[in-house]
């Protein structure tokens, strides 16, 4: 109770009011004490006639303060309706302090809220939009190769000629599979319907798992895959950490030519664990670097000719959704650094 007339008092169109009834009554008061004093004959009337005086006045005081307050929720009444009518930058000013003002920054508030589910919305559509059309734009590709491929498998008398067919139609049926998994995963990440779990992992085993996913690629290809760090505790999905690292890994093994290394080195200071992985390969150029992460982008310098260009943007949303960052810097010629950063919470 005391709480709320404490706000009504933070009003200062109300505090006006309080005072100038205050004043009123209280020079009511002295002129019925004056008159009482010197003229108490008469007190009596000029009492009555102080008194009407005084009801006018405050009458006109409280009027005019209804009157503004009025104006005020008429002016409000306006900005909902002009919100309402599609102006979605609409806001009542609010700039005062009351309670009026305090339901108004409310429902900007509720006003920005709404706006913000609005460009969700729009955004989502719009990506809906843009995947269909780059998922059958993707899809058209290997369907083409396995018409073409089925079609010299029925025209085929060579046994041999038959199998290298059927081999290359099961290479694009995989890589079709593929794509479809990345972006069934891309667009449960998007949703928000990925539940992450957050247990205690050591960072070292986790990179150790990484390495031996591409130990053999690896060697088959001349290249090595080094690991640089010592034990530091890491809280996170070890499963989905574990694919957006070796994501960023395989994108390193694909930009690096026999005899390449790639480095993988994390360290611990004092909430973030860092991880670089770095190669020493072709590097990407300056005009790919930026759209790296993006949707179906492929580096002109990339070795996998077969891939969606899905991994990386795959392994940011990821290390995002964890509250991770990432990002990367190259140098044709020279190679490429992908940096992640892992923010190590106070609380599990």
């Amino acid at each position: 109770m005391e709480h709320r007339t404490a706000v009504i008092f933070t009003d200062k169109k109300i505090k006006a009011l309080f005072c100038a009834n205050a004043a009123i009554f209280a020079v009511f008061a002295v002129a019925s004490l004056l008159f009482l004093c010197f003229a108490p004959e008469k007190a009596a009337f000029f009492i009555f006639a102080a008194a009407v005086c005084a009801a006018a006045a405050a009458a006109a005081v409280l009027v005019i303060f209804l009157k503004k307050q009025n104006d005020i929720i008429e002016s409000a009444d306006d900005t909902i309706a002009a919100y309402i009518s599609g102006n979605t930058d609409a806001r009542i000013d609010c700039e005062s302090e009351g309670g009026l003002y305090k339901l108004f920054h409310r429902i900007n508030s509720l006003a920005a809220i709404l706006n913000a589910h609005a460009e969700n919305e729009l955004r989502a559509k719009e990506f809906l939009k843009d995947a269909m059309s780059d998922i059958s734009h993707q899809l058209k590709t290997p369907l083409t190769a396995l018409n073409i491929y089925n079609g010299l498998i029925s025209e085929a008398e060579d046994i041999a000629e038959v199998r290298e067919y059927a081999s290359l139609s099961e290479e694009e049926l995989d890589r079709t599979s593929e794509m479809v998994r990345e972006l069934l995963e891309l667009a449960k990440l998007d949703a928000g319907a990925v539940a992450f779990k957050r247990e205690r992992e050591n960072i070292a085993e986790l990179m150790e798992g990484v390495k031996r996913r591409f130990e053999f690629r690896a060697e088959r290809e001349g290249k090595e895959i080094r690991l640089k760090g010592g034990d530091a505790e890491l809280i996170c999905d070890i499963r989905r950490t574990s694919e957006a690292i070796a994501n960023i890994v395989k994108n390193s093994l694909d930009h690096t030519d026999a005899g390449g290394v790639t480095e993988i080195e994390w360290v611990r200071t004092g909430s973030v664990i860092r991880v670089e992985i770095r190669d020493n390969g072709r590097g990407i150029p300056k005009e790919d670097i930026y759209h790296i992460f993006k949707r179906f982008y492929r580096s002109r310098n990339s070795d996998d000719t077969s891939g969606a260009g899905l991994g990386l943007p795959i392994a940011k949303s990821i290390i995002e959704k964890q509250g991770g960052t990432v990002e990367a810097a190259s140098e044709p010629g020279r190679g490429t650094v992908f940096t992640v950063n892992f923010l190590i919470p106070t609380k599990l």
